[in-house]
């Protein structure tokens, strides 16, 4: 039998929603100093070649930070509140009826 995760409980959902967020707000303006710093060496050592390239480098440098961020807080947080022990794998028990 699983058991419940700590997600059912609102209290505890609303303070783990707020930290994911809270990880999510700190990365976007990392991206955006990540994203203006690149920027910078960019027209540092190539000036202003065109403003096709500095969109697709903003927008590709960003939108690689932030799945990146999102997908790995939710790991976080899917493990830190223990939803992942809640789950009931009928498969694992099969393979290794000990563990």
């Amino acid at each position: 039998m699983s058991q419940p995760s700590r997600l059912d409980d609102p209290l505890y959902a609303s303070i783990a929603w707020s930290r994911y967020w809270r990880l999510m707000r700190a990365m976007g303006l990392f991206t955006l100093f990540c994203v203006v710093v690149t920027l910078s060496i960019l027209y540092y050592l190539h000036g202003w070649v065109s403003i096709h390239m500095y969109i697709a480098t903003a927008g590709g440098i960003a939108f690689a930070l932030m799945l990146t961020a999102a997908l790995m807080g939710l790991v976080f947080l899917s493990s830190g509140t223990g939803h992942d022990e809640s789950i009931d794998d009928k498969a694992f028990k099969d393979i290794f009826p000990d563990g």
